[in-house]
């Protein structure tokens, strides 16, 4: 169950959140289980932060840092993740459906049985990312980098 002040702080818009952020450098945001569909999180400093089972379905997360962050199971269907940093970030049995992913980077990034059918991935970066189990059926993925 999400932190109901994390929640509200982030409902507040994304320049309260980064300056919150910047301030509680230590405090691993707790957003587990959080409606955010819809939400306009874009540039929003995620990172570290705790997603897991979030619906944020159609949400535009562009430019949006979530480096490190669990979001195991999440709901991310249709959201919009380009120019984003996912890196090290926990996407285990997550939704990805239809998820525009263009230029964002992965590297590192569990996506262990993620859902990404028809998402675009074009010039993504999933360097080291485990994709085992993952469904990419009708994905874009030109340009994308997968490391050597």
């Amino acid at each position: 169950m999400a932190n109901k002040e994390h929640l509200k702080l982030l409902r507040q818009g994304v320049d309260n959140w980064n300056a919150w952020r910047r301030k509680e450098r230590l405090t691993k945001p707790d957003l587990s289980d959080a409606k955010l569909s819809r939400a306009d999180l874009s540039g929003a400093d995620l990172s570290g932060a705790i997603l897991s089972n979030a619906s944020l379905f159609l949400a535009d997360l562009h430019g949006a840092n979530l480096r490190g962050a669990d979001l195991v199971k999440a709901d991310l269907s249709g959201a919009q993740l380009w120019w984003s940093n996912l890196s090290g970030a926990n996407l285990s049995g997550a939704n990805l459906s239809g998820t525009i992913v263009s230029w964002t980077i992965l590297k590192e990034a569990h996506l262990r049985g993620a859902n990404l059918r028809e998402a675009h991935l074009g010039g993504a970066n999933l360097a080291g990312a485990d994709l085992s189990g993952a469904d990419l059926t009708r994905s874009t993925l030109i340009g994308t980098d997968y490391g050597r």
